[in-house]
């Protein structure tokens, strides 16, 4: 099965105007939509098409985004995938068969990417449950060929048991979260385990940024060669590193066949030159039957940029993220928009002022939270760590300072530094 891969990019561009036309149709049956495109030609006004943004969105109330957003027969669904939280809270996208066949298509092309099929043995340590990175990373190994074994994480497959797991399956093949991924080897080491030794020959990680760093120690650890992923519930699984190609400099081929690209300047939301830095804009082509987003603002900065290379992934663009994000942070797979943690830590009367930042010492990523408070920290602080857990489900690091340090700091800096990404 060639995964439905355009043969060129004369059919790619087809392929999206096509796709474009769709979309914009699509759209045009959900109530939320029709004031946004009255007037609108998909091919001749598509930059008048409103961006999306997660305010936008979160402005809806779960029944109204069932009533006014998502389109076509409820009688049409068939799954439902939890959203990373940009919105400021989890919403729950229906998806129909149409959507998950085209989005199996997509999860089944990374593994493709990475030169993984028949023959390879699995260990998937992404949590399998109404998310839908686990169960569809599980299903379309499986379809290409692979042994997999659906371990999964969170509770119900502790860190022991995971590497009692490894040692007994043997996998040449991990795929998980890379912050877990280091987690794990930690832990292997402590216990005198050799990760190393096992023969996973290829790790494949999603839902968290990669750095330089992080890669280099997750693949010295398990002795494995790393390959990244990325998507978005709000699409598919978008795209992937592959082999023969450089991924630290170059990035990841994405799949522009199923979703279509955008990069804007973040103030302006005017198209950047190619390979500038930009806000990614996508709207998904293929996997929009049931929730019609158009022109959706992911928040990632990225670049983009056509590039020669070999293979039948060579016709897809590549997109180099640039690890940061614009209005949320993404910890864990969980993402946090900066507004709305913002009023949930100024809701607390107790707090004072706050700085947050994302770390990463080669472990797990850390939420680190410094907070000036009024009155005594360690009477605020656990309660405002249990609040922190249930609203954003992160554990945060919280660090108390004394009153008037923020302040001082935002004070040297034209930008108030409130959000900082660290890793």
């Amino acid at each position: 099965m060639d995964l439905a891969l355009p043969r060129s990019r004369k059919d790619l561009q087809e392929t999206q105007k096509a796709g474009k036309r769709r979309a914009v149709e699509l759209a045009r049956r959900a109530p939320f939509f029709r004031d946004r495109l009255k007037g609108i030609d998909a091919e001749r006004d598509w930059g008048e098409i409103p961006i999306l943004d997660k305010e936008t969105l979160r402005g809806l109330s779960a029944e109204q985004f069932y009533r006014e957003f998502c389109a076509g027969p409820r009688e049409a669904w068939r799954e439902f995938w939890r959203s990373g939280g940009t919105t400021g809270k989890a919403l729950f996208y229906p998806r129909t068969a149409e959507d998950l066949h085209w989005a199996m298509l997509g999860f089944r092309r990374v593994y493709r990417c990475a030169g993984a099929g028949v023959g390879d043995v699995a260990h998937l340590s992404l949590p399998l449950g109404i998310h839908p990175a686990g169960q569809m990373m599980a299903r379309a190994g499986e379809a290409e060929g692979i042994a997999m074994a659906w371990v999964g994480a969170g509770a119900a497959a502790p860190s022991e048991l995971q590497l009692d797991l490894l040692a007994l399956f043997k996998p040449t093949l991990w795929v998980g979260m890379s912050s877990y991924g280091i987690h794990l080897a930690n832990l292997a080491q402590a216990r005198g385990f050799r990760i190393d030794a096992l023969g996973v020959k290829k790790i494949i990680t999603t839902a968290e940024p990669l750095s330089h760093a992080k890669r280099e120690k997750l693949a010295r650890a398990w002795n494995a060669r790393v390959f990244d992923s990325f998507g978005m519930t709000e699409c598919m699984m978008m795209g992937s590193e592959t082999e023969g190609e450089d991924a630290v400099s170059e990035g990841f081929r994405t799949w522009s066949d199923f979703v279509y690209l955008e990069v804007l300047d973040p103030t302006t939301l005017q198209p950047v030159p190619e390979g500038t830095e930009g806000v990614l804009v996508v709207t998904p082509l293929c996997t929009n039957n049931a929730t019609p987003f158009l022109r959706w603002n992911t928040g990632d900065i990225v670049s983009m940029k056509e590039a020669p290379g070999s293979g039948p992934f060579a016709v897809f663009p590549l997109v180099k993220h640039a690890h940061r994000t614009a209005g949320f942070f993404k910890v864990r797979g969980v993402n946090i928009g900066h507004g709305e943690f913002e009023d949930h830590m100024f809701a607390n009367r107790e707090i004072a002022d706050f700085r947050c930042e994302v770390t990463n010492d080669g472990g797990l990523d850390q939420f680190v939270v410094m907070v000036e408070v009024r009155g005594d920290a360690a009477a605020v602080f656990p309660s405002l760590e249990r609040s922190i857990k249930a609203k954003f489900e992160v554990t945060p690091v919280l660090r108390p300072v004394p009153a008037g340090t923020i302040a001082r700091e935002f004070e040297s800096s034209v930008k108030a530094p409130r959000f900082v990404d660290r890793r």
